[in-house]
């Protein structure tokens, strides 16, 4: 189990420098990569303000409830903004992304590869990496810092407005602790994990599809794994980044 393993990360690694050398090519392949971006992007708003609006929401409740009577009240905006920026935007961001973008893609590419269409494109001398691959995988690693930052926005925002109705904490209050005990690091913390979960995302996806076999029921089992694999990755990429970037603090 271990060799096999280590089989698949081997052909998962060489998968991904394969399609990387093909960047110079981006050029002929910019409405396919503009496309995705789309696809990612833009199709994704509507979920991504669902789940950013009720993380701000639960983050504001869990925030006073957790710290009532131990510290200010001017310090529930620094701890939401922190948490919300680090970790919970890119991680949740990325997560439901795995559902809706990765499987897409795994199902996708199964498709073709069952179908025969890759080997098509192989016999017209068009490489699936350049055609196919590229510029999904740069469209997530475009899309997902992006959308890390309009997660961030909602999130901060609809925290801000639950604890202004709910507990009277005033704007000024809020937004005001946020800005003095604000870092950079707070912000590029999130951003740099985002950049990681969108490799991750868009390159498992096709990757899995890919190496799909058997039919429909080949095309079902590189779904699954995409979802399954990608999620563990993120969650493991989350605290390599997070160890590399602020466990020397």
């Amino acid at each position: 189990m271990i060799t096999d393993w280590l089989a698949q990360a081997g052909s998962y690694f060489l998968f991904i420098i394969g399609c990387l050398r093909f960047i110079p090519r981006l050029a002929h392949r910019h409405n396919e990569l503009l496309r995705q971006m789309h696809r990612i992007g833009y199709e994704s708003i509507v979920l991504i303000t669902i789940t950013a609006a009720f993380t701000g929401l639960v983050t504001a409740v869990q925030a006073v409830y957790q710290t009532s009577g131990y510290i200010p009240v001017n310090l529930i905006g620094v701890m939401v903004g922190k948490s919300t920026m680090i970790e919970l935007a890119p991680v949740l961001t990325a997560l439901v992304l795995t559902g809706k973008v990765g499987a897409s893609l795994a199902a996708e590419i199964g498709t073709m590869q069952v179908s025969e269409q890759i080997d098509a494109l192989k016999t017209l001398a068009i490489e699936p990496s350049d055609f196919l691959y590229l510029p999904r995988i740069l469209a997530g690693v475009i899309m997902l810092p992006l959308l890390t930052i309009y997660a961030d926005l909602i999130g901060i925002i609809t925290s801000w407005g639950f604890s202004y109705l709910k507990y009277g904490i005033s704007a000024h209050t809020f937004f005001g602790g946020m800005k003095n005990y604000f870092g950079p690091s707070d912000l590029w913390g999130g951003l740099v994990k985002a950049f990681f979960f969108g490799l991750i995302i868009t390159s498992i996806g096709c990757f899995a599809g890919s190496r799909a076999e058997g039919g429909a029921e080949g095309v079902g089992k590189a779904t699954t794994q995409t979802v399954v694999y990608s999620a563990i990755l993120i969650l493991v990429m989350d605290f390599s980044v997070a160890w590399m970037l602020f466990g020397a603090n």
